[in-house]
């Protein structure tokens, strides 16, 4: 069974976005299609309650889109929390960011063809935003193609004008998938106080509200400091967007309003064996 928390009237909406990449809306259709045929059930709307069990995963319990609560049987779960754009290395490079609304995110800010706020630091793919592999060669090749011209050597206008033709789609449907299914924000500003949000270290929903509403932590990188939240080996990846809208809700502020967990180096963990290459 899959268990979806955005509802179907928003895909329904969002279809004119969708339909800026027809075959990638086509295989969309396709795979929903591959379940229904191999009778795997798709309900829209839920709202996770909890996961049950005494030794292990034993059931589900949620709420379908009329609110009746429900128990689905299992031995697995398995959770998807949306695509994030990696943006540590752009903070370690100190870029300048903005806050995505759509995405309930703060991004580096790239001109069109990905020059960053920084001199000499460009920047594509997933560590600008999400919008696919094949939007992240395009903008790779766009990149480049402003790192030769910034440097004085010849650029093909033919080849930018592609670049960034190809893009213009992808853009739209990357907005299309974000309306489409919308990042539950009000499932992760609501959680109960002892559910854990920071794995690494062991953080929980109430230890974050404390630290805002009893301890005075205006932002997250000051309940960081309170908590420990996000100075684990993720480096806030899981738990930095959860911890913020956990934050700006036991605060009652904009999301924006709380910043974002800083970037720390190393961008990922690395044993101590490791050597430099010569």
């Amino acid at each position: 069974m899959v268990l979806d928390t955005s509802p179907y009237s928003a895909r329904l909406k969002a279809l004119p976005d969708l339909a800026a990449r027809p075959a990638m809306l086509a295989k969309g259709l396709y795979y929903t299609a591959w379940l229904k045929r191999h009778g795997v059930p798709v309900l829209s709307g839920v709202t996770p309650v909890a996961i049950e069990g005494e030794t292990g995963v034993a059931r589900v319990r949620l709420r379908d889109k009329r609110q009746i609560e429900r128990e689905v049987a299992c031995d697995a779960v398995g959770l998807g929390f949306g695509l994030r754009s990696e943006t540590q290395l752009a903070d370690l490079a100190g870029c300048r960011f903005a806050f995505d609304s759509l995405a309930r995110q703060w991004l580096p800010e790239t001109d069109p063809d990905g020059r960053s706020s920084v001199r000499n630091v460009y920047i594509a793919g997933d560590g600008a935003r999400i919008a696919g592999a094949d939007a992240a060669e395009a903008a790779g090749r766009l990149a480049v193609c402003a790192l030769l011209a910034d440097c004085s050597r010849h650029v093909s206008q033919a080849e930018l004008a592609q670049c960034r033709n190809a893009l213009a789609p992808m853009a739209r449907f990357r907005e299309g998938l974000e309306r489409a299914f919308p990042w539950p924000h009000r499932l992760a500003s609501s959680f109960p106080d002892d559910a854990l949000v920071c794995r690494c270290e062991a953080i929980t929903a109430g230890e974050l509200r404390r630290s805002a509403r009893d301890l005075g932590a205006p932002e997250v990188n000051r309940a960081k400091a309170f908590s420990r939240v996000g100075m684990g080996r993720c480096q806030g990846r899981y738990c930095g967007l959860a911890g913020a809208e956990i934050m700006a809700a036991a605060l009652g502020v904009p999301l924006d309003a709380v910043g974002r967990l800083r970037g720390q180096a190393p961008v990922k963990p690395l044993p101590l064996a490791t050597e430099p290459a010569a």
